[in-house]
């Protein structure tokens, strides 16, 4: 009897224990249910928001069916490392699906040499040397000086006096 009893009591332990266990895959089994059919009965509201890309320099095709506006600053380190290790990325896996459009917004009170940056960026994109000069001013290799734009401008064989007319202006 008292293994017999013994026996008896763990068979009544394991049932429980396995029943239970049955039962709670299957309550998670329809919670997951439930929630996807109620994922998929419910639209997302998505607010759309036309930002004017005026003429802010872009690249991309114009009617790619992605726009991605930056509003950057050439002394900001985190505009830096999204121009340096994210944007090629993106612009790689996603050829001719995004326009990516750099729009000045430079943080005056605490980055002195992000407006002239972007002055001079804008004169060499006079000269169609915009993207060139960008790329130069988050190289970071001459760092962010009057001096230094005009060093990335003569390495870009940009013609200088109307490079130094236009940072005159």
């Amino acid at each position: 009897i008292g293994v017999f009893g013994l026996g008896f009591a763990a068979g009544y332990l394991v049932r429980d224990r396995v029943l239970s266990s049955e039962q709670a895959i299957r309550q998670r089994e329809t919670a997951a249910a439930q929630e996807q059919d109620s994922t998929q009965n419910t639209e997302r509201k998505v607010t759309r928001y036309e930002v004017p890309v005026d003429d802010d320099p872009s690249l991309g095709p114009a009617d790619a069916p992605i726009t991605i506006i930056e509003f950057g600053d050439y002394e900001c380190p985190f505009c830096r490392k999204w121009y340096v290790e994210v944007l090629p990325r993106l612009m790689d896996k996603y050829p001719q699906k995004i326009r990516f459009v750099y729009r000045d917004f430079p943080l005056t009170s605490i980055h002195g040499n992000a407006m002239p940056a972007a002055e001079a960026a804008h004169c060499a994109g006079e000269q169609d040397a915009y993207w060139q000069f960008h790329e130069k001013l988050f190289s970071m290799d001459l760092g962010l000086s009057t001096e230094a734009y005009r060093q990335y401008a003569r390495q870009l064989k940009l013609d200088m006096d109307a490079f130094e007319a236009c940072l005159q202006e």
